[in-house]
């Protein structure tokens, strides 16, 4: 476990407290890095704690943009009406996620930096030992791919997919200033590093335009609570724009584009073609392949 636990009173403190400790993990809520460290996935020695930092937890509404702290809870943001009428899809990922008691304590920042899990990865040490250790806890080889010098492990926030289909930005606090990027660019592709920003740097804030498109969002998981995703699907339609994200099937959320005028088949094949699926969850990769097409067919038939 951390041998030293530190509490930030702002962003500026918090990145201060980073460059005085640097084997640090930054913690809000905890449900992931908890689970995490007694899996001694996570071996850091301080643990530098956002928290009380009153700028991550603001909720603002505004004309043009909904402007959402990192460090608010999953359960604050599924029981605000206004936040419901606007992002229906968001509060359906939500509400899709662990459970009502975690989602007490789970952030929304915290869902959005979730770490990439493996079937293969996401075990206890002893299990871990026997089986031979993987690329991504100092092994050799991806075991879940059969061998290869890539770590494949899933991106499995079910949030992430939602807002980057609602082509949301984020605010992220650094050492010298804060830089607003598009969601979809923190992520890696790199099941080991999934995250393009420092490890020093917060994600502060999400900025989601009230463009108002349609919208759908569908899940597949074991049990319809608790589970992380075996693929997430959102998709939004603005114009004559589509965009489809998925989650749970490759390191990073994986984007498409595309006009209204093309054919639904020919969506469905190139974003099965875009994902990078292989054995490193309980459904098949033959089952979520086919998945994927179920949910692109079903949420353009409901939203279209």
């Amino acid at each position: 476990m951390a041998n030293k636990y530190l509490k930030a009173k702002n962003c500026e403190e918090a990145i201060h407290f980073s460059q005085l400790h640097s084997d640090f993990s930054y913690i809000s809520g905890g449900t992931d890095l908890m689970v995490n460290k007694y899996q001694k996935n996570n071996t850091s020695k301080t643990l530098i704690d956002l928290s009380d930092i009153s700028e991550m937890k603001k909720l603002q509404l505004n004309e043009d943009i909904v402007i959402i702290g990192s460090a608010i809870t999953l359960s604050e943001l599924e029981k605000n009406n206004e936040l419901i009428s606007l992002f229906p899809s968001l509060n359906k990922a939500i509400k899709s996620i662990a459970s009502p008691l975690i989602r007490n304590s789970a952030t929304i920042g915290g869902n959005l930096l979730c770490d990439n899990r493996c079937m293969y990865y996401n075990q206890s040490e002893w299990w871990r030992e026997a089986i031979g250790n993987c690329l991504k806890c100092d092994g050799d080889i991806c075991i879940a791919s059969g061998g290869k010098r890539n770590c494949f492990a899933k991106m499995v926030s079910d949030i992430a997919p939602v807002l980057i289909s609602l082509k949301s930005s984020i605010c992220i606090a650094k050492e010298d200033k804060d830089i607003i990027i598009p969601l979809e660019e923190i992520y890696s592709g790199d099941g080991i590093n999934p995250h393009t920003f420092s490890k020093e740097s917060i994600v502060k804030e999400i900025i989601i335009p009230k463009g108002n498109p349609k919208t759908s969002f569908e899940k597949l998981r074991e049990r319809k609570t608790l589970e992380f995703t075996s693929l997430s699907c959102s998709i939004s339609v603005t114009g004559n724009n589509i965009r489809v994200v998925l989650g749970g099937v490759d390191s990073k959320p994986v984007v498409l584009d595309f006009e209204k005028s093309v054919p639904v088949e020919d969506i469905i094949i190139k974003s099965t073609k875009k994902c990078r699926i292989i054995k490193n969850d309980l459904y098949s990769r033959e089952y979520r392949k086919q998945m994927i097409g179920v949910f692109i067919r079903n949420g353009l038939k409901n939203i279209i």
